[in-house]
């Protein structure tokens, strides 16, 4: 019974044995795919800044609006629309929403947007920091205050940086700074 069980351990050391030799075979050859495979990105990189710098001014922003149609595909206006409606308390209204900027940060998509809301009530403007905080879609900073008077009422002008994130938004836009626009006439 012991010679069984020797014999059975040394067929089990010699297939271990024959095993990791395999595995080390597998490990140096991916190791090396791995090693080509950077060496071609590295390759592909330089040709790309070749590239770059062949462009003409008018090709570069010709580029540049391109990505911005791309980045202005990916983004759902209506769905921005529809969020901020959803955390504006009742008495502030938008005067204004301009986008500065959309970008992908990691596999969301992301505005900054400049938002102008109008109230005659401060603590309603705080509840709408607050709504918007805790959606998880937008992150206020208040920029400024203007105090507007005309004949009928006075109201001040609130104007705020976001960056926006819309759940579930992933898009194939480049990392670098997209898109800069102005959705008010409509989108």
């Amino acid at each position: 019974m012991a010679s069984l069980l020797l014999v059975i351990g040394a067929i089990g050391g010699v297939y271990c044995l024959v095993r990791l030799n395999e595995n080390s075979k597998e490990n140096e050859l991916l190791a090396k795919q791995v090693a080509e495979r950077e060496a071609e990105i590295q390759r592909l990189k330089g040709e790309g800044e070749k590239v770059q710098q062949l462009l003409t001014p008018d090709q570069k922003v010709l580029l540049t609006a391109a990505h911005r149609l791309v980045a202005n595909k990916k983004f759902g206006w209506s769905r921005l629309f529809a969020d901020l409606e959803a955390v504006l308390p009742g008495s502030v209204s938008a005067s204004r929403i301009a986008v500065e900027n959309v970008y992908q940060d990691g596999d969301r998509v992301k505005a900054e947007l400049e938002l102008g809301v109008l109230s005659k009530d401060y603590g309603s403007v705080m509840a709408m920091i607050q709504n918007m905080q805790n959606s998880g879609l937008f992150q206020a900073e208040l920029r400024g205050q203007d105090l507007q008077k005309n004949e009928r009422m006075t109201y001040t002008e609130y104007t705020f940086r976001l960056i926006y994130t819309p759940y579930g938004s992933a898009a194939a836009a480049s990392p670098t700074d997209l898109a800069q626009n102005n959705p008010e006439g409509g989108q």
